[in-house]
């Protein structure tokens, strides 16, 4: 059984839509175990009981929360416990040019870093999923889909050795 751990920071609601809708995505493969968690409310020290992690951000000057960058900075404690992981991210912003991007390559910077593998999307929002807002159609399309196949993925590599 693959564990994954899709957690995520919100204020107006829309970043939480998304971890629910990849979390819907990914409960649809078997063999995947899937926990979704709000920030606050986690530690990083959590991340080591999962064998893939996947954070969820609304961007703020084109950058990641500071409680979500708390972790990243409590994470330094259990450097290298994290390698061979599998690691993802997602983000909203206010509007296109809002920083998604920029924002998700901080997450999966640390990620690296940690020595994780970096899950990416050859056919649609290739660092991760995004939104401007609340998710439309097509953000909803993306996460279920993005979801699905980082499950899948979570599987081939850790499903049947735990």
């Amino acid at each position: 059984m693959a564990k994954i751990l899709v957690f995520y920071y919100t204020r107006t609601g829309n970043t939480e839509k998304m971890a629910n809708l990849i979390a819907e995505g990914m409960r649809l493969v078997q063999g995947a175990r899937i926990d979704v968690k709000r920030v606050p409310g986690i530690t990083a020290r959590e991340w080591l009981q999962y064998d893939a992690l996947v954070a969820g951000v609304p961007v703020y000057y084109g950058m990641i929360p500071a409680d979500v960058k708390q972790l990243f900075d409590e994470s330094v404690e259990f450097h290298s416990q994290l390698q061979g992981k599998l690691g993802g991210a997602f983000a909203s912003s206010a509007n296109v040019g809002g920083g998604n991007e920029t924002a998700i390559l901080d997450i999966l910077h640390g990620w690296l870093i940690h020595g994780m593998l970096v899950f990416g999307d050859a056919m649609n929002d290739h660092y991760g999923p995004v939104s401007i807002g609340e998710p439309d159609k097509r953000a909803t399309d993306v996460c279920l889909r993005w979801g699905r196949i980082f499950a899948e993925t979570a599987v081939r590599l850790f499903g049947e050795t735990k």
